[in-house]
């Protein structure tokens, strides 16, 4: 059997759902397929939330009338029988209307991943319908029911032993050839609706494709494959064919989108191929990551993270940066889920730079209570893999670097405009 998932840019439009039927009538495998919400529904789903979350319900309910009027007019093209999608829709925007009307926003966390997981459900509720009504039979599946996670709410980590017997139970492929489940989202061992992190259907279809022991995984893409920069920031991007999972593994945590960075470890563990192919030329051979390749990156590769903060840490009474402080600095920084991107230390300062997310300022609260801390805000970091000094160079003119590591093979900048 084999994994597809289709991101949200592949269900934003009648036609991008009518392509998702042409890609999936060629298969002539057992199929599993992964669907994100659809366009920016998270986006607008996580609007709905701060709404409710500040007790704005009239502000909230105007805002899921967006999403749901958003969804009815691709239903309405896609679907003669009007019925049909009614039926399968409504019932989960009925049900996010009454969420929002009686519940009490306590929980931000909580809250996120009770009522933004609906927009999976949505979308793949109207993809099952779309192929069946096109005679491709399938079944759906809740992921909220199969995939099991820890209760680290909105970055939960899937326990595959449970998750394993739940979906191998829920799938029989002696009854249908195709299968179609959510993205992003799953279960705590309580029943409550957890999430994986933003982009996390990725590492949805790493895990289903680990638990059912895929022969592959494909991630179709409004892009040919896997550039060796994003085309939208640096000009004349070149596909790269092959990448080892290190190779996948670097990209990712050095802040490349194409590949979710928890997506890799199922796959490697079991020797999954994961291919990231183009959506809108499903012939096209995209790229592959598996566990060799017959020629190594020979070409530089350019990551720009936006929105980076760099905090720098001095302790009260001048005393030196140990090891115990460093140990209790990073316990700060996983509790409040920073992301750190680069770090440098001196013998009384430590610079960490991290995304700045909604959780930045209570960190910066808790590290204040025994260190002076100052930040530079509005940054980029800029990796460059294959560095070379035109290149760097190139990409850094104009701005001013706060903060630079280099090795024989990687150049780290942080900087900002002048």
């Amino acid at each position: 059997m084999i994994v597809y998932k289709f991101g949200g840019a592949s269900v934003k439009s009648p036609d991008g759902i009518r392509n998702i039927a042409k890609i999936v009538s060629s298969v002539q495998e057992d199929l599993f397929i992964v669907v994100s919400a659809m366009g920016k529904t998270t986006n607008a789903m996580e609007v709905v939330l701060d709404f409710f979350m500040k007790a704005e319900k009239e502000s909230a309910l105007n805002k899921l009338a967006e999403v749901e009027n958003y969804h009815r007019e691709i239903t309405t093209e896609l679907f003669s029988d009007k019925s049909v999608a009614e039926n399968a829709v409504k019932p989960l925007f009925d049900e996010l209307k009454e969420l929002i009307t009686t519940g009490i926003g306590t929980d931000y966390d909580r809250w996120y991943d009770r009522l933004v997981s609906y927009g999976e459900v949505i979308s793949t509720k109207i993809v099952s319908e779309f192929l069946l009504m096109q005679g491709i039979q399938n079944r759906w599946l809740d992921m909220r029911q199969l995939l099991v996670t820890d209760s680290n709410f909105r970055e939960a980590n899937v326990h595959m032993l449970e998750s394993e017997k739940r979906l191998k139970a829920a799938v029989d492929f002696d009854k249908s050839k195709i299968y179609i489940g959510q993205g992003f989202i799953g279960t705590n061992m309580q029943g409550s609706p957890t999430t994986l992190g933003r982009e996390g259907s990725d590492y949805t279809a790493a895990v289903v494709g680990n638990l059912l022991n895929a022969e592959s995984v494909s991630i179709w893409k409004d892009v040919p494959g896997i550039l060796n920069a994003d085309p939208r920031i640096f000009p004349d991007t070149v596909l790269i064919p092959e990448l080892t999972y290190m190779d996948a593994v670097e990209l990712a945590y050095s802040g490349a989108q194409i590949i979710h960075p928890k997506t890799i470890k199922p796959l490697e563990n079991k020797s999954i191929p994961l291919y990231v192919r183009p959506f809108g030329s499903p012939s096209e051979a995209g790229s592959v990551i598996k566990a060799s390749t017959s020629h190594p990156i020979d070409i530089p590769v350019l990551i720009l993270k936006k929105n980076q903060m760099l905090v720098t840490l001095r302790p009260l009474d001048f005393s030196f940066i140990l090891e115990e402080s460093l140990t209790w600095i990073f316990t700060v920084v996983e509790k409040h889920r920073l992301k750190v991107g680069l770090i440098q230390s001196s013998a009384i300062s430590i610079s960490i730079c991290v995304d700045n997310s909604r959780y930045l300022q209570r960190a910066l609260d808790e590290l204040a209570n025994d260190y002076r801390v100052s930040y530079n805000d509005n940054l980029e970091l800029l990796t460059i893999r294959g560095t070379n000094p035109e290149i760097i160079k190139r990409t850094t003119e104009g701005r001013e670097i706060l903060l630079q590591q280099q090795t024989r093979r990687i150049g780290r900048f942080l900087m900002r405009q002048i």
